[in-house]
This record gives C-alpha cells, structure tokens and sequence, in this order.
C-alpha cells in the first residue's frame, strides 16, 4: 500500500497538501485561471475567498450586473468542496465535504436559478441510501423506497416502523417551513416559531426543537437496532444528539428519507468548478494563490483587501468576506468591531471532529446481507447507541477511540464509476475524534496513522474484504491536519463551528450580526461562520447576496425575474 504523506520523492507531502500543492493537478483543471484582476481594474465587489458559499453569492451579484473579483488564498477554489488526487493519479477524493444532501433544496438548485447544469454539474442519487451493520451480524438498509425501507425496520419492531411511517406524516405539514427558513436570510420572513404557531401541530413542534434529539428518539423507538439508526442520522451533523435544541436532528432520517444524500457526478468539487465557469462566463475574475491578509479601512469603511503579496483590491460597493471571524477580526482595528461582536468571536466554540482516511482500492467495502452482499455508496457503525455519549467524553478528555469510534464510509464510486480506473473504487473513512488532544493537538502527527489503522480494523470487522493486497494507496486527514489544509475549518471544524444554540440561527455568528453585515460598514459577511451553518447547502452564499442586493437598491427577485 503506498503512502501519501510525504515518506516518498514521489508521493504527495504533508506539507504540499496543507499548502495546496497536492491539489494542482486538478485545480482550474476545467476552466482557465481568469485574467485580469490587477490592482488598477475597478470591481464593484471584492470577494475574500472562494469556497462554495462565496461563489455563489458571486454568482447571483453577477447576475445582478455588479462586476467581482473573488480572492482565492490557495491553488484550487473551492473551500471545503473539492475533489482532487489524493491517493492515486486517476483516483478523484473528496478533500472535505461528499453528500450534498440540502443542497437540492436550495431554490438555486431547486428552481434552476442558476443553470449550473449548463456549466457540467450533475447529480447522482444512489440507492441504497444508507446502511448500518451491528455485531450480532443483522443490520438495516435504507432505501429511497419507503415500504422498503420500513420493512427493513419490521425486521426488528412493527411498532418502529409504523413510528417512522408516523415521523414523515408528522413532519410533512411543517416540511416548507423547516427546510425553506434556512433559504432566508434573518429577518427576511416570518420567524419559524410565529409559522409554527399557525399550525394544528405547530405548538407541538415548537417543543420539539427545544428538546434533544435523544429524548425525541427514545421515547419514539422501542427497539435497540432501529434506535441506533436513526441515533446515527442524528448524529451525523457533528451535534451531540444529547443536547438541548437539537430536536431537529432526531429527524435526520426523515430527511434522509426525502432528500437522499445526492453527490455531484465527478466529485464533490464538481460544484464548485461549475460555479467557477459560471463566474467567468459573467464576465467575474477569479485570483488564486491570494491569500487576503487585511482590509482596507478609509474614514470607517472596508473599501478593500490587501493580499500577502502586499497587492490592494479596491471595491467600489462592498467587500464580502468567507473568512473565519477568528481570523477576520484580525484584519482591522479591534475598536472597529465593537465589543459585542468581539465577545461572540472570543466565546465561539468547535465542533466534534473527524479522522479522515482516504483509500485507493480494487474492491469497495462488501457488508453481508441476507442472500449475498451489499456495497452502499454510504455506511455507518455506532455499536451501541450509548457510544454517542462516549464521544463527547472523549472530547472532553481529549482522548483518542481505538476500540469503538463512531465511523462513516463512503465509497462514491459504486454510483459514480468516473471517480476511479476502471473496476477501481475510492473509500472514504471518517472517524469521530477530537481535536484537543490531552498532549495538545499537534499530536496528531504522531498517531494519525496509528488512528486510522484502528479504523480500518473497525471497518473491516463488517467489510472483511478490504484485506491489504485490496488497499493501493491512502492518504490520511486528522483534524489540525483539516485547519492547516482551510483556515477556516478551525479548530478541525468542517462546519466552521458548532452549531449549537448559542451559535445557531440570529446567534450566528454573533445576535446583531447575522444578517451578512459586518459592524464595519460595507463589509459583509457568508460562509459557514454565518446562518444557517455548515454543510454544503449554498444558503449562506445565496442569503448573502439577497441582503446585498437589498441594500444596493434592488433585489433578488428583481434580478430573476430579467429577462436573459
């Protein structure tokens, strides 16, 4: 098996890959590095970075006529959605980021608004959707079939499967409200508890988000197996299902059940490489190799960014920032920001942390089943529900789980053959694991490896087929090894942060600053560290340029609405 991580002339280092350098050979691979973009030209908007969100705000003030620049620190644009060779020439990974599950709902993917199917992106569904194993050698799969999926469960418990039938008809009626709140910005509608309230159920659910969603589940599924499952949907957003106001993620299956868990044919930076063929094609400017290193301030205002080439980009509107606020602030004067604002920088926390390993195989992970084996695009082992409760006591320990960490595998190639040679696969583990470690979190370059041999251990208890002579090549993320790679998956977040209540909804990042505007005037602000979160879902972006339009005098309707 060979190994990425620099123990070779050949192979990609450790420290190409956290400075970008194992990301060339697929970066702009699909759209020439845009021309001009000199510090003499005139924008009306200059972009700090070029991950998903920022991209799409991009596009939509494109759209709207006003002209950008967008400002890329690394080789390759993208953020936390790329898809580049990490193990193998012709194997494509995904760096950070795979499903894309909210996305599609999006109205920019939703009604078309952008017609990124024009600029190549496409998206696969697989089937399967998910599929858990357990120890006694059963496990449950779900399928995008209903009936199929409920009749997995009556294996263990009818009464669980008629409670899930109920989870979906409960969550229909508040479904639009749910699901559309994240595509507003704050303050652009009604708040979700006042369209709650309208319903016959509505004061039920306004419960229901304030409670966890382990007290949800526990009181809906009797049975161990089916409670494991939806316990694994749950916590699949880096949130401990055990905390107040995570209500909402005990329908994590639910959702999953509706929507799939949709992947961009190609890879998941396929987004963003569409995104960037749009931009130039509507006359944007993307610079890579940027990395932004202040602002400018003239009498108050951000009137632009300097670069640590010592470049200045001027913008004659605004500047739009997808840094994170723990780096942001130190861009400016602290006196600019304003003591509020500070406070909710100095108090934001990290999220629960992963271990990625990526492998180059010639066979993906098989997982006996009644009959035969299965191979899912996506699977998962919790080994017992309570081992939710085990992560966070190691996070708070900041130990390391060899024995039974809570792990995820995708293996995209078994929809999405484009991914790999011929008849070959890419795997993708990732194991829950924290980032302070108790001998501080530069130890992870000591026993990242030894981490995810455990891992692997794991996987293959279920999947024994991923023997050596199987595995050609991996190549190994910890989480400081995520916060080298991206500034602004600090502290190994790839949510930028905790989602919690505190850093959640108009408290995101900070109350009085979640609607995109930075207390420096004009400056604005999208990206994870902002509402509704993390996740590929490209709100932020689309939010972003919704209260940017308003306050250029028009607005987003207006700007769909013209005619082509």
């Amino acid at each position: 098996m060979q190994e990425n991580d620099g123990r070779g002339t050949n192979q990609l280092t450790r420290r190409g890959f956290l400075q970008g350098a194992a990301l060339a050979p697929l970066a702009l691979k699909t759209f020439p590095l845009m021309q001009g973009g000199t510090p003499s030209e005139q924008f009306d908007v200059v972009i700090a970075g070029a991950g998903h969100n920022s991209m799409v705000a991009a596009a939509y003030l494109l759209k709207a006529g006003y002209r950008c620049l967008l400002l890329e620190g690394r080789p390759m644009v993208g953020g936390a959605v790329k898809t580049a060779e990490l193990t193998l020439k012709g194997f494509k990974d995904d760096v950070c980021s795979t499903a894309h599950t909210f996305l599609l709902d999006n109205p920019m993917m939703k009604n078309d608004e952008l017609k990124l199917g024009d600029y190549g992106l496409k998206y696969i569904h697989p089937d399967p959707l998910f599929h858990l194993p357990f120890p006694d050698g059963s496990y449950l799969t779900m399928w995008r079939d209903l009936d199929r999926t409920c009749a997995e469960l009556e294996k263990f418990s009818k009464r669980d499967a008629a409670a899930f039938r109920k989870m979906m008809s409960d969550y229909e009626p508040v479904k639009s409200i749910l699901i559309g709140a994240s595509f507003l910005p704050i303050g652009f509608g009604k708040p979700v508890s006042d369209q709650l309230a309208a319903l016959p159920t509505g004061k039920l659910w306004q419960r229901r988000l304030a409670m966890s969603a382990w007290d949800i589940l526990r009181e809906t599924f009797e049975e161990r197996h089916c409670l494991t499952l939806m316990l694994y949907l749950a916590q699949i957003s880096g949130e401990p299902p055990t905390d107040p106001m995570t209500g909402r993620f005990a329908y994590g299956g639910v959702r999953l059940q509706l929507t799939g868990r949709p992947f961009p044919e190609g890879g998941s930076g396929m987004l963003t490489q569409a995104l960037a063929r749009f931009i130039e094609a509507h006359g944007g400017v993307i610079l890579v190799n940027k990395p932004v290193t202040n602002l400018v301030i003239e009498n108050g205002k951000c009137v632009g960014v300097e670069c640590a080439d010592g470049s200045t980009y001027r913008a004659s509107k605004a500047v739009l920032s997808t840094i994170h606020i723990k780096q942001l602030v130190d861009m400016a004067p602290r006196d600019l920001w304003g003591a509020d604002f500070i406070f909710g920088v100095n108090t934001w926390q990290a999220e629960s942390t992963v271990l990625v390993t990526h492998y180059a195989t010639t066979e993906p992970p098989k997982f006996s089943v009644q009959g035969g084996v299965l191979s899912p695009a996506e699977s998962g082992l919790l080994l017992e529900p309570e081992n939710v409760f085990r992560r966070e006591y190691d996070n708070a320990r900041g130990v390391v789980n060899l024995e039974d960490p809570i792990v995820q595998v995708f293996c995209p190639t078994v929809a999405d053959p484009t991914r790999a040679p011929t008849g070959m696969h890419t795997i993708k583990v990732l194991g829950f694991q924290p980032y302070d470690l108790k001998e501080g979190p530069a130890h992870w370059d000591e026993i990242k490896y030894e981490v995810s041999d455990a891992q692997l251990r794991l996987v293959r208890k279920f999947a024994p087929n991923l023997t050596d002579d199987k595995i050609l090549a991996r190549f190994v993320t910890s989480p400081i090894d995520f916060e080298r790679m991206n500034p602004h998956l600090w502290h190994g977040s790839v949510h930028a942060g905790a989602q919690t209540p505190s850093q959640s909804g108009a408290m995101r990042p900070m109350p009085g600053w979640a609607q995109h505007r930075m207390p420096i005037p004009g400056l604005y602000q999208t990206g994870a560290t902002t509402y509704p979160g993390g996740s590929v879902t490209g709100a932020p972006g689309r939010n972003a340029a919704m209260v940017m339009l308003k306050d250029f005098g028009t607005s987003l309707e207006e700007v769909l609405n013209k005619r082509a």
